[in-house]
């Protein structure tokens, strides 16, 4: 009987989405055993490449949108609908509009930067669409504005003390006096997926743990948490400040709690529901999987490592590739073997721009060991 391989990997950052990492890892597989069985599903947790995971596997429909990105400058972006049994669902992630990728390094603001283009897709997913739900992945945002940006696409008002609007960005943020929500647009089910649990404000929160990678300096990051405090006070907000997960992506997640009543899901757990992962894996003789970076995050449960605990439940062995592994990964006893990039010895820019052949290799000569 020949063996039946399930594939799937997440993204590796800065070279290979998890749609090229499985191909480059299938590539490899048949190499090594021209017979095998190949399932074929990229994963991803919540942040860049959940929303073409989740599209490809529940057949989305692409949808064409203008929105702007964290400067709120135009761009032409896109989601994806999917027709269920349960009706239609919009399939998004916020760093399609308001990602970092988009922005220069040198351009990095956080003070001025919006989860505006969140918002207008979400909108026009609801009145141009008639969706039913919305599932929307946090993560690689360029953004710090606990959501505020996103809600004011919504029809939600942000308003000083003399009742006149304000701009919707931190740097603002002390004007704000109220937060009127009564003409923000009728929404459906709101569903966000992370797989951070850092609360909105404090030591752990968005500005003291994400800022400082989106070009907030020291003097950025004080303006910023009183930024966010200011939001949170003026609209009502602690209890969904306090929440797990309100400081993901700058804080859209506590703006996608307070504002439009989402609801916060496990990246993983929510993409691997939808994909039925754990039948997929009990169905294998063999799970390939990996990342760009297999290290102290990972064992928090992004999704290599949970579908990895997945696999051991049903006592399925897991082979994982990956850019570079910390020992703590190795020393877990999770996987059945953990393949580096970095073991070649190459260049960090040549690791990058062959990573594709360098997996498909790596993973013939694994497979064909077996």
């Amino acid at each position: 009987m020949s063996s039946r391989f399930l594939v799937a990997p997440d993204k590796f950052k800065g070279s290979l989405t998890a749609k090229e990492a499985a191909d480059a890892m299938i590539a490899g597989i048949i190499a090594a055993c021209p017979t095998a069985e190949i399932d074929y599903c990229p994963i991803a947790d919540g942040g860049e490449g959940f929303m073409d995971a989740l599209a490809e596997a529940m057949h989305g429909e692409w949808i064409d949108c203008p929105a702007v990105d964290a400067l709120n400058r135009p761009i032409q972006s896109r989601y994806a609908i999917a027709q269920t049994a349960e009706g239609k669902i919009a399939i998004m992630e916020m760093a399609e509009t308001a990602g970092i990728w988009r922005i220069g390094k040198d351009e990095l603001c956080p003070l001025l930067a919006t989860t505006k283009g969140v918002g207008m897709q979400i909108a026009d997913a609801v009145l141009n669409h008639q969706v039913d739900r919305v599932i929307l992945g946090l993560g690689g945002s360029a953004t710090n504005d606990g959501g505020a940006g996103m809600a004011a696409a919504l029809g939600v008002e942000f308003l000083d003390a003399s009742g006149q609007p304000i701009d919707v960005v931190p740097q603002c943020f002390s004007q704000l006096a109220s937060v009127d929500l009564s003409k923000r647009i009728p929404l459906p089910a709101m569903v966000a997926a992370c797989d951070v649990e850092n609360p909105l404000l404090g030591n752990r929160g968005a500005t003291a743990v994400f800022s400082k990678q989106k070009g907030a300096s020291d003097e950025d990051r004080l303006l910023l948490e009183r930024a966010l405090a200011a939001l949170a006070d003026h609209s009502a907000g602690w209890v969904a400040a306090e929440k797990p997960g309100a400081g993901a992506a700058g804080g859209l997640g506590f703006g996608l709690l307070h504002f439009t009543g989402a609801t916060l899901e496990s990246g993983f757990d929510l993409i691997s529901g939808l994909l039925r992962l754990d039948e997929r894996v009990a169905s294998a003789s063999h799970v390939v999987t990996g990342e760009g970076a297999l290290d102290y995050q990972s064992l928090a449960g992004k999704g290599p490592v949970s579908l990895a605990r997945m696999a051991v439940r049903s006592g399925v062995p897991v082979t994982a590739f990956c850019g570079m592994v910390d020992q703590e990964v190795r020393a877990s006893g999770l996987f059945h073997g953990i393949h580096s990039l970095a073991e070649t010895g190459l260049p960090l820019d040549e690791l990058i721009s062959r990573a594709g052949t360098l997996l498909s290799e790596i993973a013939e000569r694994t497979f064909r060991k077996s």
